[in-house]
C-alpha cells in the first residue's frame, strides 16, 4: 500500500485504490449515525480530502472524536466515489493514527477568515491557511516556469555572488557585510574604519543585483540567467517593497533593445499561461476571494500583444490626459506607479513596454542613444501592478561607458573588470530583471508584497 498525496487521491483515477495519506485536520464533523467526517489537507492542493471514519474503528472514541483543527494524522483506507456535491472522491478509513495533537484553545488558526495583517504575525503557521498555501504553490510554479523558459532557449543558469564590492545601481542603498567587532570599535572610537582588518580586506555589501557579474558570463556563454536573492537597504515601508527578495536576470550577448523587449514579453506570457493552466484550482481561488477581475486580466495578458511606446510619447499622453495625478508628469522625471497603471489600465487596457528613457534617470550601464538624451532602456508595464520588468541594452563602447561612470561619480578602479569586457571582444548585449515577488503579486492579485514571500524582511522587521 503506497503513500499518496491528497492531490492525487482527489482524482477519479484513484477510485478503488487502497492508499495512505498524511496531513493535517482542517475540520471534524460527527454524524448521528456513529461515524465522523474528517477534512484532511497535506498542502499538495487547495482542496481537502473528505475521510469517513467509522465508529467501529478501535480508537474512534478515544482519539478520532477528539481530533481538532491542526492535528496531524496518518490515514489508511480505500478511495471511493463521493456522493457529495463538489468532490469526486472520498476515503473510507481503515485506520486513523494521530501523530501530533493540537490544543484548540491556543491554536491561532481556526475555521474562519483571518486578516492578512494577523497572519503576518504568525508567519510560521500561515502556510496552513488556504490563501498562503495557494500563494506557495503558485510561487513554486512560477519558479519552475522560469527555469523551463530559459532552459528551453539554451540559456545557462549561473550563480552570481551574494556578497559584492560593486553597487550595480549606483544608489548606495546596500547592506554592509563585516566581520569587525563593532562594539569593540565603538569603544576604541577610531576616526576611520580600517577595512584592511575586515574579512574581505575591503568594504563589502549584500548584492542589489547579479547583473554586472552575469554580463561577464554572457560575454562568454552568449545567453545566461541568474535567479537568486537580492537585497535593498531602502527604508521604504510600503506594500511594494522588501529588503530581501528574489530576482531573475537574463543577459544575452548579441541582443539589442528590440530583442530584449521581445524576450521579456514572451517570458511574461509563459509564466502567466503556465499558472492559468497548471494551477487552475488555486487560480480560481484567487479569482473568487482575492481579485474578481484577476483571471480575465491574466487571460488578456497571456493572449494579447504588448504595446511598445517610447517614454517621450508616454509623457505626452500623460500630460494631455484629463486624469489628475498625485505626482506631476514632466519629461526627465521617472514615471510613478499611478502613471504606469493609467497607461495599462485606462489608456490602452493592455500591457505596455516603455522604451528609450532620459539618460539622467537611468544607471550608468545603459546604452546611450544617438540623440545623446536617452538610453536604450525598457520597462514592461502590466495592468494592476505597473512596472514588472526593467531592462536595457548595455553600453558596449568603452569610452562612452567610462564617461557615463565618471558622470555618476563611480570609482573606475572598483569596476576595472567590468570595463575590461569592453576592451576584449566587446559585443552588443542586453538583459532585464524581474522581481519574483512582484510577479507572484501580479499572478495572484495579492495586494501586499509581504504576503507573497514566506518570511518578509522589511524595515524594523526580521522575525522568524
Amino acid at each position: 500500500m503506497e503513500d499518496q498525496t491528497i492531490a492525487d487521491t482527489r482524482q477519479v483515477s484513484a477510485i478503488g485504490q487502497k492508499v495512505t495519506i498524511r496531513g493535517w485536520i482542517r475540520t471534524r464533523r460527527d454524524s448521528k449515525g456513529g461515524f465522523s467526517f474528517l477534512e484532511v489537507n497535506d498542502g499538495s492542493c487547495l482542496g481537502n480530502l473528505q475521510v469517513v471514519a467509522d465508529g467501529e474503528l478501535p480508537n474512534y472514541e478515544s482519539e478520532i472524536k477528539k481530533l481538532t483543527t491542526g492535528c496531524s494524522v496518518v490515514i489508511t483506507g480505500e478511495v471511493k466515489e463521493s456522493p457529495a456535491k463538489g468532490q469526486k472522491t472520498e476515503m473510507q478509513a481503515d485506520s486513523v493514527k494521530v501523530i501530533g495533537w493540537c490544543d484548540p484553545e491556543s491554536y491561532p488558526l481556526q475555521k474562519k477568515r483571518h486578516s492578512f495583517e494577523f497572519l503576518r504575525e504568525i508567519a510560521h503557521l500561515r502556510p496552513r491557511s488556504n490563501t498562503f498555501g495557494a500563494v506557495a504553490r503558485v510561487r513554486n510554479q512560477i519558479c519552475q516556469s522560469v527555469h523551463q523558459f530559459f532552459q528551453e532557449r539554451q540559456f545557462f543558469y549561473i550563480h552570481t555572488p551574494v556578497i559584492t564590492a560593486s553597487d550595480c545601481e549606483g544608489a548606495g542603498e546596500m547592506f554592509q557585510v563585516t566581520s569587525l567587532n563593532l562594539e569593540k570599535m565603538l569603544k576604541a572610537a577610531p576616526k576611520e574604519v580600517d577595512y584592511t582588518q575586515d574579512f574581505f580586506e575591503r568594504e563589502a555589501h549584500l548584492t542589489v543585483s547579479g547583473q554586472l557579474e552575469a554580463e561577464t558570463y554572457a560575454c562568454a556563454l552568449s545567453k545566461v540567467y541568474t535567479f537568486g536573492p537580492t537585497f535593498r537597504a531602502e527604508n521604504s515601508n510600503t506594500s511594494r517593497h522588501l529588503a530581501e527578495f528574489w530576482m531573475i536576470e537574463p543577459e544575452m550577448a548579441f541582443y539589442d533593445l528590440q530583442d530584449d523587449m521581445t524576450l521579456a514579453e514572451a517570458f511574461i506570457k509563459r509564466i502567466v499561461g503556465d499558472c492559468l493552466s497548471k494551477c487552475e484550482e488555486d487560480m480560481d481561488f484567487f479569482g473568487k476571494w482575492v481579485d474578481k477581475s484577476l483571471l480575465e486580466r491574466l487571460e488578456k495578458v497571456a493572449s494579447s500583444d504588448f504595446l511598445r511606446l517610447s517614454y517621450t510619447d508616454a509623457v505626452e499622453i500623460l500630460t494631455k490626459s484629463k486624469q489628475t495625478f498625485e505626482y506631476p508628469v514632466d519629461w526627465g522625471k521617472d514615471l510613478q506607479s499611478e502613471h504606469e497603471r493609467f497607461l495599462t489600465e485606462k489608456e490602452f487596457k493592455q500591457p505596455v513596454i516603455l522604451h528609450d528613457y532620459p539618460r539622467t534617470i537611468k544607471p550608468f550601464y545603459m546604452r546611450l542613444n544617438n540623440d545623446d538624451r536617452t538610453v536604450a532602456a525598457m520597462d514592461v508595464l502590466v495592468p494592476g501592478v505597473g512596472e514588472i520588468i526593467g531592462g536595457s541594452q548595455r553600453e558596449e563602447r568603452y569610452e562612452i561607458l567610462e564617461e557615463r561612470m565618471k558622470a555618476q561619480d563611480l570609482d573606475l578602479e572598483e569596476y576595472w573588470w567590468y570595463l575590461d569586457l569592453r576592451r576584449f571582444g566587446s559585443v552588443p548585449h542586453a538583459g532585464f530583471g524581474l522581481g519574483l515577488e512582484r510577479m507572484v503579486q501580479f499572478v495572484t492579485g495579492m495586494e501586499n508584497i509581504r504576503d507573497v514571500i514566506p518570511f518578509p524582511r522589511t524595515p524594523g522587521s526580521a522575525e522568524f
